[in-house]
């Protein structure tokens, strides 16, 4: 994957657990909440990796 699709599915990931997570805590489910929170540091791993491979390419264009 590119960096910016890892951005875009990572920002995806981090709403869907997010989401998740709150429909989770209104019905008491302890599952989806945890479900969601996995799903979001999924994303937020996914938008880590975007921006790393954003300033690897920044450094190998200047070289």
């Amino acid at each position: 994957m590119g960096s910016t699709s890892d951005k875009i599915s990572g920002k995806a990931n981090e709403i869907a657990g997010k989401t998740k997570q709150a429909v989770g805590k209104a019905t008491d489910d302890r599952e989806m909440q945890a479900k969601g929170a996995v799903q979001e540091a999924k994303g937020k791993g996914q938008v880590a990796t975007g921006k790393v491979k954003d300033k690897l390419k920044g450094a190998v264009d200047r070289l």
